[in-house]
């Protein structure tokens, strides 16, 4: 794609990033049969193609002109199914961040939004308010239907009983329990925000399987959310201060006394940690660390299948519905680990089609893009639906909860079925 920056600019790492993100770009259109919203929308501009066009027009001049490229962009679930298929290579996640940091700088929305992205961007990744605000909205669930669209899916969205805080979470470190008593390795565990809220049970699953092949287990002080939320919403300040404590709780870990891997059981959370590598490029201070976080974070799937599991229990296991959320099979381009690690464990495993494509959670955007996080939420349970399963098994707390809220399947994260297989108990979704 051709570009027309002027030298000035050229200047800029940014824009010298997206210069030649751009200049990657054949519009080939291979993007296309794959984007959620050009699925839904048949629009070019809710396309890649059609956004990478608007971005670099937006970048040319260094702002939006109107809000139509807002709203394209807004639109855009940063699923990464683009980048899976595009034959060039184009690095459309680092591109489409930018881009909404160049909104967010320079672009006033109307004040009803600016107040929901900022009460969102406070919220979401602050455990204590977040809790807070399900109990407000559970409240206010008889009155949804009285709320504007965003705030009545908001409120539709709130668990009729939120689980009690874990104690788990709490910094500590959980000894490895192998019967010889053997430490293979010492790791450190992302609690996570929303997700040990909303399912504590997760990380509770993580630590038992963890401890029980062997490894130590800690949960570093002073861990924030990993960033991506507001990264994802184009506050990237914001982003940077969450990852720069992560990034200072691990490393202390790592120099006190060493960690084997930052194990993340929040596919979206992995995307992003893993990232911080390209985040801090260029900072002499902070790149450096970054970089030994990224290079030491894995999933669970990858972690557990490096050490091996055998002899599940031989109990009748429900057969089961794989959901691959983008974060992983885009994001991370882990497509058949979570596979292998439930067959490992005993389990039938079954991939809906259109297995590409997005759930539609995507963060906050089953909040700010309600309409189409539905359609998506709706298409993706039929297909799940339609393979004949018991339970659907999926690795993000953002998708488990979108697609329990559109069908009537129990949906677990995979960690809970493997966990449950090696001895541990039964899930409650079961």
């Amino acid at each position: 794609m051709e570009t027309r920056f002027k030298p000035d600019q050229l200047d800029t790492p940014p824009i010298q990033i997206a210069n030649n993100i751009l200049r990657t770009c054949v519009h080939c259109g291979f993007c296309l049969a794959t984007c959620p919203t050009y699925v839904l929308l048949g629009d070019e501009l809710d396309s890649p193609r059609g956004r990478i066009y608007q971005i670099r027009d937006m970048l040319e001049v260094g702002a939006p002109k109107d809000g139509n490229i807002v709203k394209h962009l807004d639109r855009c679930l940063s699923c990464l199914s683009c980048m899976s298929t595009c034959p060039s290579g184009v690095d459309y996640m680092h591109l489409v961040d930018h881009a909404r940091t160049v909104i967010e700088e320079k672009h006033t929305r109307p004040l009803p939004e600016r107040l929901l992205r900022w009460i969102l961007a406070i919220v979401l990744p602050n455990p204590a308010l977040f809790r807070a605000s399900l109990v407000g909205a559970r409240l206010a669930k008889p009155f949804a239907g009285y709320l504007p669209g965003r705030l009545k899916g908001l409120v539709a969205m709130a668990p009729d009983k939120t689980p009690k805080a874990s104690a788990i979470d709490v910094p500590a470190t959980h000894a490895a329990t192998t019967a010889n008593g053997e430490t293979k390795r010492r790791v450190a565990l992302m609690p996570g925000c929303a997700q040990k809220v909303l399912d504590p049970s997760i990380n509770e699953a993580t630590v038992r399987l963890l401890t029980r092949l062997g490894c130590d287990v800690v949960v570093a002080p002073a861990l924030k959310c990993c960033g991506a939320l507001v990264h994802h919403m184009g506050k990237e300040e914001q982003a940077r201060e969450q990852a720069r404590a992560n990034i200072s709780a691990w490393m202390d870990e790592i120099e006190a006394h060493g960690l084997d891997a930052i194990v993340i059981n929040a596919s979206g959370c992995g995307t992003q940690i893993k990232d911080y590598g390209h985040m801090f490029m260029g900072d002499d201070t902070w790149a450096g660390p970054a970089l030994q976080v990224s290079a030491l974070c894995c999933d669970i799937s990858e972690l557990v299948l490096d050490i091996g599991i055998t002899a599940p229990q031989p109990f009748a296991k429900p057969v089961v519905a794989y959901h691959s959320p983008c974060s992983m099979q885009h994001g991370q381009k882990l497509k058949t680990q979570p596979i292998e690690l439930l067959q490992a464990a005993g389990f039938e495993v079954r991939e809906p089609k259109e297995a590409h494509l997005c759930c539609g959670s995507a963060g906050t955007y089953n909040i700010m893009q309600p309409d189409l996080a539905d359609q998506l939420g709706k298409r993706k349970v039929a297909n799940l639906s339609a393979i004949n399963a018991s339970v659907i098994a999926t690795g993000n707390i953002g998708c488990q909860v979108q697609l329990a809220a559109h069908g009537n399947l129990p949906v677990v994260h995979t960690v809970l079925l493997v966990d449950w297989a090696m001895g541990g108990p039964k899930p409650s979704q079961l």
